[in-house]
């Protein structure tokens, strides 16, 4: 049975394995190195970081970090979902956002975005599943071994109301 726990600086050895078949797929990101846990820890929330663990092996990851300093941005987060190339199509990356997208609102998150490259096509239909809403093109935004990539915006506004 394949749960969902909080992603711990125990589990990183195994999420950076993922991390490095996303960045090899070219389609993930456009990282070129798997950063080390104490730089992606800085840089994302210490709520909504999990791992979908099956007899003990991670399986996929999500977590989601701040999108701006400014303190009017607090609730808008960038979310990132990873799953082992060898369980696509099985169900963790639902699984994953799903609990992220709970997780986010559990913690005044009333915004999640995202930037994904286009040909990945499974990564547009799991944000789509799970509300996310295509608000932008940027065209040519940023290079990736030499070549130009474009990448298309999503959205998801929490239904919550929040009292802030």
């Amino acid at each position: 049975m394949i749960e969902v726990v909080k992603l711990t600086q125990n589990h990183w050895k195994e999420v950076a394995e993922i991390y490095k078949e996303g960045i090899a797929t070219k389609n993930a990101t456009f990282r070129t190195t798997v950063p080390s846990w104490e730089e992606w820890g800085v840089s994302h929330h210490q709520h909504s970081r999990l791992v979908a663990v099956e007899e003990n092996k991670v399986l996929g990851w999500c977590a989601i970090a701040p999108v701006s300093t400014r303190f009017e941005y607090r609730g808008v987060a960038e979310v990132s979902v990873y799953v082992k190339l060898g369980v696509l199509g099985k169900g963790v990356g639902s699984l994953l956002m799903d609990a992220v997208v709970k997780s986010s609102e559990e913690n005044g998150i009333w915004t999640l975005y995202s930037s994904l490259f286009p040909e990945n096509e499974a990564s547009v239909k799991l944000h789509v599943k799970y509300g996310f809403r295509k608000i932008g093109y940027r065209e040519k935004i940023a290079e990736l071994d030499g070549v130009w990539r474009d990448t298309v915006l999503y959205e998801r506004r929490s239904k919550k109301q929040y009292l802030l």
